[in-house]
């Protein structure tokens, strides 16, 4: 529609702005799609799925695209006529009636070919208006705050919101053919084949399990469980290691980082401090224990294989988060921001029980941690990586003969069941077995002895739950003086024992 027409609807003023400065707006697209959809019904349907009333700058707009769209979704057809029984019919539109001003619409609208593209462009204008909105509260809210309001505070809240922003009614999702689909599961499988170990998947480093799983899938939320002491923060930290020691690019055409192999690999350690995290890993380097690093108990040559680890250690793409307390909400922003950042292959939380929801009432455990795997799997979906989650076991497994876990054992939610794409549960029949020693010298501890030397540096990582693939258990070494899982070598070439 042509600006210079009189009759052409007057552009509301912007209080919001200074006077010399007006929002960012097109007038003419948002009636052209207006005109697109009041000529051809068919057009709205380009834009439903990402477009709503408010994005519109124009009140009067606003509140044609909103009636059109109740119209249309009742089953019928909106049009001038059809259109100006639920508009005040007194209201002057640049000294048209709302009769006039729908028929003007209308009769210069362009073909609906444009609507996708004319609605692109309200939607983006639209988030700029939404950006400078969270500027100006962030300017006002920064000058204007109380002595008690942390700034780290105001930072969390506009990443928030900034997200909120970025996620909301994208219009690039949506459905896709089916033969789209499959041209991207080809080509995963001939990736796969052109990969090291022929996996789908990012390689753990431990081959029996990578073999179950096919490595970790992109878009996997993976509970790794178990009760304390089992090893699962050592076996979270080991395949940390090994996918980001395995790392390789390929530079692009436009200049960004494809990952070749291996992966950049973010860990939340709600838990342990980012030095306690960087000694375990550097033990389980070294094969040096960690306790004889923290009191100073190493010789020499321990010392120079800790400086060679570490230096190989400090070039690895791993991030580390100690931050404690930890609500979904913030664990989302910050992974985001290292996705877009450094880049992000993989995630490690540590441990799920640590997190909070986004209510602070902490008043129905179960609904938290519901949200919180709800989120987690969510977030592995829209970063395209594994995310593997540490969580604790209920002490109903202590109380069983059998000391093996269950999926009926995962603390305080189903939801943790239900929302995993993998379960693992990782168990040391090492670890029971020899607080269990009987009185030298008896029968019994003959047959203790026996009974420990079987499992002797074993562990098992139980699958309970896989979507894709079988479940079953795959047996690892565990060395427990440095904490570390490697592969089971067979028996005839276990390493001596000290």
């Amino acid at each position: 529609m042509a600006a210079t027409d009189s009759n052409v609807l007057k552009l509301a003023p912007d209080t919001t702005a200074p006077a010399y400065r007006t929002a960012p707006h097109n007038i003419e697209a948002e009636q052209a799609l207006l005109g697109a959809i009041l000529v051809n019904n068919d057009a709205f349907y380009r834009v439903s799925d990402f477009l709503e009333a408010k994005h519109f700058f124009e009140p009067i707009h606003q509140t044609i695209y909103e009636t059109a769209a109740a119209i249309i979704r009742a089953g019928k057809v909106a049009t001038p006529v059809t259109l100006k029984t639920f508009l005040p019919a007194d209201l002057d539109l640049g000294g048209l009636t709302v009769g006039q001003y729908l028929a003007r619409l209308a009769a210069e609208a362009t073909t609906i070919i444009n609507a996708h593209d004319y609605g692109q462009t309200i939607y983006e204008l639209s988030l700029r208006r939404d950006l400078i909105g969270i500027g100006t509260d962030m300017v006002n809210v920064a000058f204007d705050a109380p002595v008690d309001f942390a700034p780290r505070t105001q930072i969390e809240d506009a990443e928030r919101r900034l997200y909120e922003l970025a996620e909301t009614g994208r219009y690039d999702g949506g459905f896709q053919r089916f033969s789209q689909a499959l041209t991207t599961a080809v080509d995963m499988a001939a990736k796969a084949f052109q990969r090291d170990g022929k996996l789908s998947g990012i390689a753990t480093g431990l081959t029996d399990l990578d073999n179950k799983m096919g490595g970790l899938q992109h878009s996997d939320l993976i509970i790794l469980a178990g009760r304390p002491g089992m090893g699962k923060t050592a076996l979270a930290t080991n395949i940390a290691y090994n996918v980001a020691k395995a790392y390789t690019h390929e530079v692009q055409p436009d200049g960004t980082f494809k990952t070749v192999n291996g992966g950049i690999v973010g860990f939340f350690s709600c838990e342990m401090s980012a030095e306690q995290l960087a000694t375990r890993i550097l033990a389980e380097q070294a094969r040096i224990a960690s306790s004889k690093i923290r009191r100073g108990g190493i010789t020499e040559a321990d010392f120079d294989t800790i400086r060679d680890v570490s230096i190989e250690l400090q070039s690895l793409p791993l991030y580390v988060d100690e931050t404690g307390g930890l609500s979904i909400a913030q664990l989302t922003a910050r992974a985001r921001r290292l996705k877009r950042q450094k880049g992000l292959d993989m995630l490690v939380v540590d441990y799920i029980q640590l997190l909070q929801g986004s209510s602070k009432k902490g008043d129905n455990r179960v609904q938290e941690v519901t949200e919180i795997t709800t989120s987690l799997k969510a977030l592995a979906k829209e970063l395209n990586i594994p995310i593997i989650a540490l969580s604790q076991l209920s002490r109903q497994v202590e109380s069983r003969d059998d000391k093996r876990p269950q999926l009926s054992d995962l603390r305080e939610s189903g939801s943790i069941e239900q929302d995993a794409d993998v379960v693992m549960f990782v168990f040391r029949e090492e670890y029971y077995l020899q607080n269990k020693e009987p009185r030298p010298g008896t029968p019994e501890h003959e047959k203790w002895a026996t009974d420990m030397e079987l499992v002797h540096g074993k562990a098992e990582v139980i699958i309970a739950k896989q979507r894709h693939g079988p479940t079953g258990t795959v047996d690892l070494q565990f060395e427990g003086q440095f904490t570390r899982f490697s592969n089971l070598s067979e028996d005839s070439h276990l390493p001596e024992r000290i």
